[in-house]
Parts: C-alpha cells; structure tokens; sequence
C-alpha cells in the first residue's frame, strides 16, 4: 500500500510540474518549452489587426495552372510577412484565385497591403552580384526525388528549365563561376527581392563548357534552419516559381477588426469555460465519488498536457480554436462517464473493486476509441478542406482528441488502480 501511495503523489507532483511548465515555461540546456502566453498566439479575432484579401488579376492570354500559380501566391505573401516579422499572420487561400492574409495587431495595414501586392523579384547572380538570369527567363521548377546518375545514389534536388533566350546567358556565367573555384566564388545565388535564398555551386567540369542546356539540376541538401532535404527542395521550387508569376495581385478587400471586440470575447469565453469546468469538476466529485476525482485530475492533466503541446506547436489561436478545446473536453468527460457506469455496472453484479476497475475500461473501450475515431476524422476533413479559422478549430479538435484519448485510457486508468490498490473496499466510493 505504501508503495501505491508513493506512486500515486509523484503523479499529483509530476501534474503540479506540467501545470507550472504552462504558466512559466520550462528550459533545460537547448531542450525549451515556452509557456501558453509566449507559445500561443492569439488570432485575428481575439487580439485584433487586419484582414486583408487579394484577387488573382488574370489576363486572357493566360495559360497555366492556376491552382499550382494560387499556391506560390501563399508560399510567397507567407514568406514576406516573415520577413517583414508579422510572424503571426496568416495567409489562407479562398476560393480559385483569392487570398485571404489576416495580420493581427497591426492598425495600420496600408504599407503591408503594398509590400505584399506587389510580384516577387526573383533573380540569378554570379559571386560579384551581377545578374545573369530573372524570373522571367524560368519556365518551371520542380522539386524531384531520384539518381541523377548511373548507379549513384538518390538524392533530392530541382529540376530547373530555363526559356531558349536564357541557355547562352546562363553557359556563360556557370562558365565563369566554374573558373573560380580557387577564390571560393565558384556559385550562382538565387535572390528574392534582394535576398540570397540559395546558393548552388558550379562543379569544376564546367569550367571549359559551362551548364549549356534549358534543363538544369540544383541538388540540395538540408535548409539552414535544419528542414529536411525533401522540404528544403519543395521551398526552394516554390521560391524560383514565385517569380514567374504571370498575374498580379490586387487588394479587393480591407477589413480592420478592433482589439476591444477581441479582449471582450476572449475574457467572456475563459469565463465561460472556467464555469464549466468548476461544476463538471464538482459533477464527477459528486455522482462517482473516488472514480469522479481521479477523472477531475486527470482532465487538470488533459489541460495541462493541451496548452504545452499548443504552445510548442505555437498555435495560432482563435474563438472557433476554443470552441475545438472545450468540445474536447466534453468528450474526455463523456468517455470517463460511460467507463465509470460501466464500472458500477460490474460491481453490481458482484464483482470485486479491482475486477470492476478491469473490466469497465475494457469493455467501454471500443465504445470510446469508435467516437473518438469518428470525430478525429471530421477534424482532418475540415483542416484539409477547410480554410481560416475553420483549420483552427479542426486543429485544437484534433489535437484535443487525441490528448484526450491519451488522458482517459491511460492516466485514469493508471490513477484509479493506484487508488484500488490502497484497498478501498467501499461500494459508497464508487457511487453505489
């Protein structure tokens, strides 16, 4: 029994941890996890800031795929915002050639709607930073997987195509980068608006011929910021696609949501939610006694748990991302419910505490996991096809699920048996 008691405080210690962790953070050496108000950025519709949507202007001439033109308009406004440190912004397609780019906290977006509307620069210069080639001489880029020799190993990198016009320009610099190798300028940058995004070297056999063809291969490996090679070559595919875009952007609408609005929604939905939480706390505490409490603590665990992980993942979070957090929690204490009665079920029938114990986890988990399944794929189906706001409540529903998951098969379980195993032989402790 002794031993149950030990195991069963350091669980309520190791609890008090994760719950400090929330509040304060938590770094040991390079392993950080920040706390939920540093972690956890606040959406458009909780801290105010602007909404801003652009339209695709498109000529009759054009004759390329827009949904793949679309998606380097995202990869590109998503990438200026970073740059322009809105680092909590977000850009969200809608419908076929629309953009929606929610900036929070910013009053004045003008500047931003003028940075952002504009069509990227992309160019190709030698060591001295002359350019040799623009975005207009790139026909396609395309992120590949494979040998590029006979026998050689896989690897990924770029297949580059560049327009006829482009080929003897091209030669000419390769040529020149190839012939100085020994001055470690042997390499082609690859600048957006004036920003070296890459920088591939020449190899030394071209120093007589140059790269004198229309397709070129950039071989890559990991990004600075340590992305995976795969990653670092879709990134880098997407930036050389970025300025060629054949079409503008034009800003149709502009929206500015006030931080008043955001304050009061978001005090009124944390109060809404530490009501809720109190009386299902005392509801569980009440109706199943010892069971109730072991589910109170594991739902502060679910907590807990829930705002560390958002906050590592630095979710951006929104009103329909807290209507996510508190369905989930309906549906952890939903699961805990039905194994509780399950429980009471099997001690009525004569079953000792610990039989009880066993067999209504087991027999309520199939019950449980079909739910859970069941609602873990609406989650994914309105991330995937969903946009804005609705992505985020897809995200904490998802994520909610399976921490909850997680809370209830597992935390419960392991408490409740500790408890069981102090000899608790009381029917009245379990509600009966």
């Amino acid at each position: 029994m002794g031993k149950r008691v030990g195991i069963f405080t350091a669980s309520i210690l190791v609890l008090a941890l994760l719950v400090s962790i929330t509040v304060f953070g938590f770094q040991v050496g390079n392993l950080r996890i920040p706390s939920a108000a540093e972690g956890i950025k606040q959406g458009l519709d909780l801290k105010g800031g602007s909404s801003i949507t652009f339209e695709a202007q498109i000529g009759d001439d054009y004759s390329g795929d827009l949904s793949d033109d679309m998606a380097i308009v995202q990869t590109v406004l998503q990438r200026r915002l970073d740059s322009l440190n809105y680092s909590e912004a977000t850009v969200q397609l809608v419908g076929d050639r629309r953009v929606m780019v929610e900036i929070p906290a910013v009053s004045d977006p003008e500047e931003a709607v003028q940075m952002l509307g504009k069509t990227a620069l992309l160019e190709f210069a030698d060591a001295d930073g002359n350019v040799v080639i623009s975005g207009a001489d790139i026909e396609s880029a395309k992120a590949e997987y494979g040998q590029l020799e006979q026998n050689g190993i896989s690897q990924h990198y770029i297949a580059l195509k560049l327009s006829t016009d482009a080929v003897s320009k091209f030669t000419e610099a390769t040529k020149a980068a190839a012939n100085r190798a020994g001055e470690n300028k042997n390499f082609i940058a690859i600048q957006l608006d004036g920003e070296v995004q890459s920088t591939p070297f020449v190899g030394e056999e071209y120093k007589t011929t140059g790269i004198n063809t229309a397709e070129v291969t950039i071989t890559v490996g990991s990004g600075e910021d340590g992305t995976s090679p795969a990653q670092y070559a879709k990134d880098l595919a997407a930036i050389i696609n970025s300025g060629r875009l054949p079409f503008n952007l034009k800003d149709i609408e502009l929206r500015t949501v006030g931080a008043t609005l955001g304050e009061e929604a978001l005090s009124k939905s944390l109060t809404a939610g530490l009501i809720g939480l109190i009386l299902v706390l005392l509801f569980m505490a009440i109706i199943y006694r010892v069971p109730g409490i072991v589910a109170d603590i594991a739902l502060i665990f679910y907590g807990a748990l829930m705002v560390i992980l958002m906050a590592i993942m630095g979710v951006n979070l929104s009103l329909p991302g807290m209507a996510g957090i508190i369905l989930s929690i309906g549906m952890a204490v939903d699961a805990n419910v039905i194994i509780f009665e399950r429980i009471k079920e099997e001690l009525r029938l004569g079953k000792t505490i610990r039989a009880g114990v066993d067999a209504g986890f087991k027999r309520a988990f199939t019950a449980i996991l079909d739910s859970n399944i069941t609602t873990m794929i609406a989650a994914i189906v309105l991330y995937f096809l969903g946009t804005g706001t609705i992505r985020g409540f897809a995200i904490t529903l998802g994520l909610g699920v399976l921490v909850s998951m997680f809370t209830v098969l597992v935390v419960s379980r392991f408490l409740l048996k500790q408890l069981v195993g102090m000899n608790i032989k009381s029917l009245k402790a379990f509600g009966i």
